[in-house]
């Protein structure tokens, strides 16, 4: 494996990963490969935050809310619900009053239902699944690997009287079935 590769020399090569600790060997200045020089934008925003939200999953979810598509059909517009044909028009000004309205109250009244159910709907819902996945790795699945430990046995015999009852059973009636052969003819 020391030798050269085959079509090409061997050659040396140094790759700096940036980790020295002899001070004579870092430029002053330089910026390793793999970092990007810092954005002052990004700088602000991280004056705000603290090192436990820059770990923390949620963080993400606040730009993207719905990252799956889960709730597409409720992408729900003005033009989506209320629509004139050509032979019947209300007035300009009750068109664009009424658009806004809808769309001020769909908003708002969507914000004021969510600031009354959605903290308990979550809590409530975090409690369920907590519940859930207690009872499933708590209870459930020690249920079902003490089953299965007790009931090998089981498992055991019935393998046998599948080789040794079934089996023989089920391939003597498919070699004599296998002799049959259907023809189909038209008449």
């Amino acid at each position: 494996m020391d030798g050269p590769r085959k079509g090409g020399d061997s050659e040396e090569v140094e790759i700096d990963l940036g980790g020295s600790s002899d001070p004579e060997e870092l430029d002053d200045g330089e910026q390793t490969p793999w970092r990007p020089p810092p954005d002052p934008q990004d700088e602000e925003e991280n004056i705000h935050t603290s090192s436990l939200v820059d770990i923390s999953d949620t963080k993400p979810l606040l730009d993207v809310r719905d990252p799956r598509g889960i709730n597409d059909c409720l992408k729900v517009t003005f033009e989506d619900v209320i629509a004139e044909p050509a032979s019947v028009r209300s007035g300009d000004r009750v068109w664009i009053w009424s658009h806004a309205l809808f769309e001020v109250s769909r908003v708002w009244i969507y914000r004021m239902v969510t600031v009354l159910l959605a903290i308990p709907m979550s809590l409530l819902s975090g409690i369920l699944f907590a519940v859930l996945s207690c009872i499933h790795i708590w209870m459930i699945g020690p249920c079902i690997q003490g089953i299965l430990i007790g009931t090998r046995w089981l498992r055991s015999l019935w393998n046998v009287v599948l080789d040794v009852i079934v089996r023989p059973l089920l391939t003597s009636a498919g070699r004599c079935c296998g002799g049959f052969s259907v023809h189909l003819a038209e008449e």
